[in-house]
């Protein structure tokens, strides 16, 4: 069974797709004025493919479109989905009910950022660069993007160290070397990346923190 994740958007979809039979599985950007969206799902015609997307009023079109082609359809709605990818957010130590749901409402669709540097810049929790003759020189965080989400996650990065003896090491070293609050800035940022992975991998804590937590 070939299995799609489906993004919709008015112009394109985004999708993500896995193979159940063959593990093949990767990402595509479809435009739909261009037909390149039909054309895409024309060609599956005869494979056993399910697609499953957020509820959308403007997919009448795509949704007639699988139907003809006998092409299985789950919708979900878009509240419902949202709360799953907080309560899998909540299975890691530090992140409550507000820290989850404040990052997945600022981040938006995972989709959008291609590595997890890109959502810890996004929370403004990458420091600013400065080099001169050679030497590199880091400065404060940037403190761009959602002032709560930022906020939240700094809150949590003390109880996340608890959680992860190699997080406490490395909280530890920093404390020695820099001063208590860089180093909880820099397990937020590898608190974020690791929600990231959670949210792009669609895994649980657990899972994560036994198979690792890099993601790009």
């Amino acid at each position: 069974m070939l299995i799609i994740g489906c993004d919709y958007h008015p112009s394109f979809q985004q999708i993500s797709y896995v193979d159940t039979e063959t593990g093949e599985c990767g990402q595509r950007r479809l435009d739909h004025s261009s037909a390149e969206a039909e054309s895409f799902y024309r060609g599956l015609r005869g494979s056993t493919v399910r697609v499953g997307m957020e509820a959308s009023g403007q997919a009448r079109w795509f949704e007639r479109l699988l139907a003809e082609l006998g092409h299985e359809l789950w919708i979900g709605e878009p509240g419902k989905i949202r709360a799953a990818e907080v309560r899998r957010l909540m299975t890691h130590p530090g992140v409550g009910p507000l820290t989850a749901l404040a990052f997945v409402l600022t981040i938006g669709p995972v989709e959008r950022f291609g590595c997890g540097k890109q959502v810890a810049s996004y929370l403004g929790l990458i420091p600013s660069e400065h080099s001169s003759g050679g030497h590199q020189h880091l400065g404060h965080i940037s403190k761009q993007g959602n002032t709560l989400a930022r906020w939240l996650l700094v809150e949590a990065a003390p109880v996340a160290v608890q959680s992860d003896p190699q997080w406490r090491r490395h909280f530890i070293h920093l404390s020695l070397r820099r001063q208590r609050s860089v180093a909880i800035v820099a397990v937020a940022r590898k608190l974020a990346v690791r929600l990231y992975g959670m949210l792009r991998k669609e895994c649980d804590y657990p899972q994560m923190a036994q198979h690792g937590s890099h993601v790009g």
